[in-house]
């Protein structure tokens, strides 16, 4: 471990040359790339120059144990020591795991309505304000691109972006179907159902992420339709984007001006072919894949939620809270930390 540290040490001191360089300075996409590693690897620079001062508060420790007047002392500050630099120790192993390079990345979400009809659709909407005061309290921005309202409220699709510090990192793991269990606001006998929303979690395809060839996409102009606002809705003012190559179709209705539309749908394409592209590369990457909390596909069943008994359950990894009224509320952080908690523990294990 000590030999990859030092690696990381001196990458880190060599980045940070190459970022005074003026041939750098000007190059956008270069210096973008580098800052975002510099930072990366200086929080384990950071973690490593601790360990190395608390091995080194150890051996004076150890020295004064031979003085008879500082014996007692350095036995209790021995003791603290070496269990602060246990876990130094603990969390450098979690560092040196595989890194993401998406974890810093922006998302886009996509949330469907799926089985369950109206109700599934008003699943969609709680599900969406359940992100919305999560990202609230993380300090992250969301902006809507894309929404289809359901005729009794909710969504049968929307798309979202979540901006902020490390988003991908976190809401990686949110992909798969969500299952509710409840008394719709329709049902007039009180009878439970069971209703099912998708999502599907994004890394925002930035400028140098992926490359999109404009003549392989075919433009259509349309008047909204759903259930909008009345300036929405008559204006010819909604985009649909078709990618030609791969028949992915995307399309943005959300804003009066077309022009704006446009520019979402891109962004959502973009993101679109990006997470198809990793998507490619994680399927040839057996080992990666298996170690993953889920597969990130929008199929696999991953949580229920249900209302009578005030449970959430993530089936990923036997996970059960008894405060689901809490999570819907924002506080889906300790879900999001039992996740990466076990994602963690699993790549230690398998030694990646």
């Amino acid at each position: 471990m000590i030999e990859r540290l030092e690696a990381i040490n001196n990458k880190y001191n060599e980045i940070q040359n190459e970022l005074s360089k003026p041939e750098v300075l000007s190059d956008i996409k270069r210096m973008t790339e580098l800052s975002k590693e510099q930072t990366r690897l200086g929080n384990i620079v950071e973690v490593y120059n601790k360990y190395k001062q608390v091995n080194e508060d150890i051996l004076s420790a150890k020295e004064m144990l031979h003085d008879s007047e500082m014996a007692e002392f350095a036995r209790e500050e021995l003791t603290n020591l070496e269990s602060e630099l246990s876990d130094i120790n603990k969390k450098l192993e979690i560092m040196l795991l595989p890194h993401d390079p998406n974890d810093e990345k922006n998302v886009i979400v996509e949330i469907r309505g799926a089985a369950g009809g109206d109700e599934a659709n008003i699943f969609a909407g709680d599900l969406f304000d359940m992100y919305t005061k999560y990202a609230n309290n993380e300090g992250w921005k969301i902006e809507i691109l894309n929404s289809v309202e359901g005729t009794a409220g909710g969504f049968s699709n929307l798309e979202f972006m979540v901006k902020g510090d490390s988003v991908y990192s976190k809401l990686k793991y949110e992909s798969g179907s969500h299952r509710v269990q409840r008394v719709p606001a329709t049902e007039s006998q009180g009878r439970v159902h069971t209703s099912t929303a998708t999502v599907l979690v994004m890394p925002e395809a930035e400028e140098f992420d992926y490359e999109l060839d404009e003549s392989e996409v075919r433009i259509d102009i349309t008047r909204s339709s759903g259930c909008g606002g009345q300036g929405v809705n008559t204006t010819d003012s909604a985009v649909r984007l078709t990618h030609i190559p791969t028949g992915i179709i995307v399309y943005s209705q959300t804003e009066r001006s077309q022009i704006k539309n446009k520019e979402k749908a891109f962004k959502i394409l973009k993101t679109r072919l990006y997470d198809l592209k990793l998507r490619e590369k994680e399927e040839a990457e057996d080992a990666e894949r298996r170690s993953k909390i889920g597969t990130g596909d929008r199929s696999e069943k991953i949580r229920t939620y249900n209302y009578p008994q005030n449970r959430l359950t993530d089936h990923r990894i036997g996970f059960t809270s008894m405060n689901l009224d809490r999570i819907m509320d924002g506080e889906l952080g300790v879900v999001i930390d039992a996740l990466i908690n076990e994602d963690q523990k699993r790549k230690l294990e398998e030694g990646l």
